[in-house]
């Protein structure tokens, strides 16, 4: 018998009216298909946070994601979430990098996702970006089936461009367009602060009541103190650390000429560094390290699993973030600042709007790009057990009290809600925010 596309189509199209039918009457659940390529799952924690809160709530969660290092099968089910992965063809580094790995990846989410119609089903598609291209996929399912499109909004891709290649030009009003066409195919958008709503809704041209703010909170089950363990810190009074991915925007060669400050005008050799986390710019931070003879006081240890990254941040004395000053970090709210925080430790980072607003009190805030500035306020910190105890403690309060993802849980279903309208999905007996003690 000959293929026939459109009556392939008009069945599906039948099948997802006799779906919708059996939905509302209360057979079934909303289905939600969740698309990141920055991170393998569950190793993307917010995505992770995300899709176990939804679970919670009574909806069914699929997700495609990347392969990478412990997350290599695949498909997998881990605690109700089906989990499809693809291979990553390369981390892009360069205009031409960044093409390959991100058309690569739009190819192989694609597939996957005609694989998750077949076998699972779906009636949204959550998009995380970056990259902004993740639209073509929702846009595909909401024209042609009648899907909802929801936009995840995780970086501001065009600042995000500038950070990384220190200009505009062509490729990056490239990424304006993209990002206006990822907010106008979008049903909903989901900002992970007020900045990035305030852009949503004045560049992105999204009415205010279709997005909704869910910031990345820690999920304090995850995110626990555990025993120090001295090993860390070779024989040295303290240790500093780094988690979290490694680019050009993070900064680490101004966290690296900071240790080369200590070391050699502060004459302090009693403190060892530790960065945890991968990235394009792994290799060549380690050489640059190596250039400025800091190989015997700095470590780097890649990606790791949980025990040992809360192992390293639980021995710390004190946890950077170096995030260099510019308009992509000034905007953005970063996880490693309130992991940090949830394990009460004291931070230095440069003075950018939302590391400010999240670690307010439990962070020293060095001039912007003024290294030697940024090692000194280690240096006050270090010498002063007090202050970093009292830090620690706000931090830790603030993360229990305000930060934490049982916060931001009920505000992600709250906006599924109301982009699914009153027909609510076949619950659990009561919501249950999964390991954070809310129902």
């Amino acid at each position: 018998m000959a293929f026939r596309p459109f009556s392939v189509l008009n069945f599906i199209r039948v099948r997802r009216d006799i779906d919708f039918m059996r939905r509302s009457e209360g057979k079934r659940p909303w289905r939600v298909l969740i698309i990141v390529e920055n991170l393998p799952v569950p190793f993307d924690r917010r995505v992770w946070s995300e899709a176990t809160t939804l679970i919670g709530a009574g909806y069914e969660v699929s997700v495609i994601c990347p392969k990478g290092n412990g997350a290599t099968a695949s498909f997998e089910v881990i605690d109700g979430v089906h989990i499809f992965r693809h291979p990553l063809l390369m981390e892009g580094k360069g205009g031409l990098g960044y093409f390959v790995e991100y058309s690569s990846a739009l190819f192989w989410q694609f597939l996957l996702s005609l694989k998750v119609l077949y076998r699972r089903g779906f009636d949204v598609i959550q998009a995380c970006n970056p990259p902004d291209f993740i639209f073509i996929i929702g846009a595909f399912y909401k024209l042609l089936l009648g899907k909802r499109f929801v936009f995840d909004h995780h970086d501001i891709a065009p600042e995000l461009y500038e950070a990384k290649f220190g200009k505009r030009g062509f490729l990056w009003r490239i990424m304006v367009l993209l990002e206006r066409w990822t907010f106008a195919f979008a049903d909903m958008s989901i900002a992970t602060n007020e900045s990035y709503r305030a852009i949503a809704i004045d560049r992105g041209k999204m009415p205010k009541d279709h997005v909704f703010v869910v910031r990345s909170g820690p999920n304090l089950a995850r995110v626990q103190s555990v025993p120090a363990d001295a090993r860390w810190k070779k024989r040295r009074s303290f240790l500093a650390a780094y988690v979290g991915v490694i680019g050009k925007q993070e900064g680490l060669d101004l966290l690296l000429e900071s240790i080369g400050h200590i070391r050699n005008v502060r004459g302090r050799n009693d403190v060892q560094y530790i960065i945890v986390g991968g990235g394009p710019e792994l290799d060549s931070t380690k050489a640059l390290a190596t250039k400025m003879g800091l190989d015997d006081v700095v470590e780097f240890l890649g990606r790791v699993d949980d025990a040992t990254l809360f192992s390293v941040l639980s021995t710390a004395d004190v946890c950077v973030n170096p995030d260099r000053p510019n308009v992509m970090n000034d905007k953005s709210t970063m996880n490693k600042i309130m992991e940090y925080m949830a394990l009460g430790k004291p931070i230095v980072q440069f003075d950018l709007t939302e590391g400010r607003f999240s670690a307010m009190d439990s962070s020293l805030y060095a001039r912007n790009t003024d290294t030697a500035d940024f090692g000194d306020k280690i240096l006050t910190l270090l010498d002063d057990e007090p202050l970093r105890a009292r830090m620690g403690a706000f931090g830790q309060k603030r993360v229990k009290d305000v930060l934490a993802w049982k916060y931001e849980a009920p505000k992600l279903i709250q906006a599924y809600d109301k982009l699914l309208g009153s027909v609510a999905p076949a619950r659990l007996p009561e919501r249950s925010y999964r390991n954070e003690g809310v129902s």
